[in-house]
Order: structure tokens, then sequence, then C-alpha cells
């Protein structure tokens, strides 16, 4: 009897499946506790478009306000995660992880906001087993920091309909130095509202951060931040001239580098 009942345990649980062959996590994004890798590639030379923005098909064309353009070595792997993990805990994991190794976040996007899922599966990653519910995905896409300056990470949640959860990732090491690249005014805020705070290598204040950082503000015309760092003050008047309300704005401590901003409740 106690034989029939292991036996008969065996098919009861789950087993864990072995990784695809000749896979490998990579060193930028540790891996989700008990993901298993489902597919690897590994691309000497490709040339990938990464969205900044939800994607749309108009015109029988992919559209997004932004994107990236780049070429070289591509290394893309999807995870099946752990059924009581949901892909937005495996992506919060990752992105805090890439953010302590001084990446920068260029996009982030949720849900129904990041666009049709079946053209992030099939158009931007070439993987059918991510399409899922559009309310159900994710994307990040960051740039990693020197000396790996001129790779890009991107990263696409999807649990689908038979609630299986996947993780896809992919490392593009460019083999031409990047552009100089800016995230989007929608993942500052983004990133601002989830922490409560922005933490930025930026100094006197220009053309292109005063812009995007106006931009930023715009887009929650209820949202107060206090400004830290040795700039704050030239850029609390650098976003007044840009159309912010004082009343938004209040400078904190004008040491250390960089500009911080801390949302005010």
């Amino acid at each position: 009897m106690r034989y029939f009942a292991f036996c008969l345990s065996l098919f009861c649980t789950p087993l864990l499946a072995a990784d695809v062959p000749g896979s490998q996590d990579l060193d930028s994004v540790p891996r989700f506790p008990r993901a298993q890798i489902v597919d690897y590639r590994d691309v000497a030379a490709e040339e990938k478009r990464y969205p900044q923005d939800g994607l749309r098909r108009i015109s029988g064309q992919l559209r997004a306000s932004a994107e990236v353009l780049a070429e070289g070595r591509l290394r893309a792997l999807t995870y099946r995660l752990p059924d009581e993990h949901s892909p937005r805990e495996a992506l919060e994991a990752a992105r805090r992880h890439l953010l302590e190794q001084g990446a920068q976040l260029l996009c982030w996007c949720d849900g129904r906001d990041c666009g049709s899922s079946s053209l992030w599966a099939n158009q931007i990653f070439g993987n059918a087993t991510l399409y899922g519910p559009e309310e159900r995905q994710s994307y990040l896409l960051l740039q990693l920091a020197e000396p790996q300056h001129d790779s890009l990470v991107a990263l696409y949640g999807i649990t689908r309909g038979n609630r299986r959860s996947y993780l896809h990732v992919e490392q593009l090491d460019a083999s031409t130095a990047l552009p100089a690249l800016l995230p989007t005014a929608g993942t500052l805020l983004r990133q601002l509202r989830t922490s409560g705070e922005l933490n930025l290598p930026l100094g006197e204040p220009d053309e292109q951060w005063g812009d995007l950082l106006g931009r930023t503000l715009s887009l929650d015309s209820t949202l107060r931040v206090e400004l830290s760092g040795a700039s704050a003050e030239a850029w609390r008047v650098e976003l007044e001239r840009r159309g912010v309300r004082g009343n938004r704005l209040q400078t904190g401590d004008s040491a250390g580098e960089g500009l911080r901003l801390q949302q005010l409740r």
C-alpha cells in the first residue's frame, strides 16, 4: 500500500523539468527562484528594434512613439515561472537588481499600456509562447552601466490564458557604440510613483533633460516633488521655466552629486 501511495505521488506532484540543452543564464540578470529555461538562443549578429512605448499596428506597419535600433550579439532566454509567482514579481526582482548595478531604465510599460501582446510575442521577440491577455503583460528595456554601456537588456513577462507564466529576457551587445539614450517621460513617472523617488546622474540643467523632466511632471499635474542635490535650485528654476507650477516644487538638501526627485505626499 505504501509503495502504491509513493508511486501515485510521483504522478500527482509536478516535477521540475531540466533547462533546454546548451542554455545558460545571463550574468546581468539572476534567475528567478525555481524558474526553468524553456527556450534559448545565442546569435553572433542580429539587428533588433526595441520599442520604448506601447506597440500598435497601423496600416500594416508596427508603430511605437520611440524605439532603439541596434545590432550585435543576441542572447535570448525564455523562462517558465513557478505557478505561484507572477511575471510582475520576476520583473520587479530583475528591475531592482539591474538598477542597483547602475543600469538605466529606458522603458517600462504594464498591461494594456504595452499594446498588442501578439505583436510583442511574434514581431519583437519571435516566440509565440509569449502571447497572452494584454492586461497580463509587462515590459522593461534597460541600458547596462559601464563597462557594458553598449548592451541592452529587454524583459517581457506574460501570463497566458492557460495560467502559465513566462519571463523572456534578451541581452543585445551592440557591435558599435549606442547613441545617447534617454528614458521616456512615462517611464520616469512610473519609477517615481513606484519607489517614491528618482536618482538621476545630472549636474546643471541641460536642454534634453530639462524637456524630459518637464514632460514627466506634466503627465500628472497633482504630483509634488522635492529636488535635492548640488544643482537642485537651478533645476527648480528650469522646471518652472518649462511650465511646472512653483507650488509643486520644493528644494531640499543641496549636498551630493546628481539630482534626486522625491515625491511629496
